[in-house]
């Protein structure tokens, strides 16, 4: 039997060429519906019937599933979305003080960098998602929150071991043919890897990129990030600064703050000798709480100290405010809920009810 096609991840030319579709403008008509987000070919109502028809016997605006909603009372939602092979990921809408609304998404089931500090990083990884996989999160978070303005490749997984997928994704929310999703608003977050940092910066696509930095101490970084051994320090300052030169964009350091590892003066001054001459911002972000890692919460006093003196070296810093952590949706506490699924979706055979037009 044929698997049906996902087309949530398909441009227009490859929905009328893999769907064989003529004539060639129904495809952009297809992925114009798609980009607002309606959930049956029926809701189209420019096709005719017949073609509706067919479209239902040969593809799914859906290839994923959501499976649980949980709500923060401080606005942010968390939504588990089950995959057609069973596994299932978590996508995370926050909401800022400006009212903005950013989609969180994951680009893998699980991950493979096992930060010390981070719930998704001990799960391991189970596979990487599909562009429709990646797509659908965004359009399933516009379903339950009207529209986004923002994207971020924070979620689940390291988006530098899934680039493909994530450019494709990125070429499909932003085509102007569809949702039209503006690049500026777009951030990639990496632990660190290199050569992923430098295909970014030469082949695109022209997004904003944040580095998970949270300490410039290449020891203490070896213990709590394990990926520091093969991607050292300052090669991944130079990528940096490349990535900043060639782009023209300036560059997030992320640091999340863990009581009495990585919040001393030390600390600080590391961090300041990493980051000056390179155009970055910083993000410091308070650790939040996994009862299964080693770690405690820094302090308000801890944190601001740090604050000022990266402020007084003449950096810019932003203390984020932690948001989603009553239903585990705030950052490094993605996958709690999901370990049985992903520890069985290593034993998977991969099989799958769906197609998503991809190799």
């Amino acid at each position: 039997m044929n698997e049906k096609i996902a087309v949530s991840g398909l441009l227009p030319e490859e929905i009328s060429e893999q769907l064989n579709i003529t004539p060639a403008f129904r495809g952009k008509q297809i992925f114009e519906w798609i980009g607002k987000g309606v959930d049956s070919f029926d809701a189209m109502t420019n096709l005719s019937q017949v073609l509706r028809n067919s479209l239902s016997q040969k593809a799914v605006l859906r290839c994923c599933e959501v499976s649980k909603v949980l709500k923060d009372p401080d606005g942010t939602i968390k939504l588990q979305i089950t995959l057609n092979d069973g596994l299932a990921v978590e996508t995370v809408l926050l909401t800022d003080k400006e009212n903005r609304k950013t989609a969180c998404v994951s680009c893998q089931v699980g991950c493979a960098m096992n930060c010390a500090f981070c719930q998704t990083g001990h799960l391991g990884l189970a596979r990487s998602l599909t562009a429709s996989e990646i797509v659908e999160q965004f359009l399933y978070l516009e379903k339950y929150a009207g529209p986004l303005d923002n994207i971020v490749f924070m979620g689940m997984g390291e988006p530098m071991m899934n680039l493909p997928a994530v450019r494709k994704a990125i070429s499909v929310l932003t085509d102007k043919r569809g949702r039209n999703l503006s690049g500026r608003r777009i951030t990639l977050s990496t632990s660190g890897v290199i050569k992923g940092i430098y295909d970014l910066a030469d082949n695109g696509p022209l997004i904003r990129l944040a580095v998970s930095l949270t300490t410039a101490d290449p020891l203490l970084r070896e213990q709590i990030m394990p990926i520091t051994k093969t991607n050292p320090l300052e090669e991944l300052r130079k990528a940096i600064d490349y990535y900043a030169k060639k782009t023209g964009k300036r560059v997030t350091l992320e640091a999340a703050l863990l009581h009495d590892t990585n919040t001393s003066a030390e600390s600080a001054e590391n961090m300041i000798n990493f980051a000056k001459g390179i155009d970055v911002n910083i993000n410091l972000i308070p650790w939040n709480p996994v009862e299964t890692l080693p770690f405690t919460e820094p302090s308000n006093n801890e944190c601001h100290r740090f604050v000022e003196k990266l402020e007084k070296a003449g950096l810019n810093v932003t203390l984020r405010t932690r948001r989603g952590r009553e239903i585990g949706g705030a950052c490094g506490q993605l996958g709690k809920t999901l370990s049985d699924k992903i520890v069985e979706g290593k034993k998977l055979s991969g099989s799958k009810k769906y197609g998503n037009g991809e190799d």
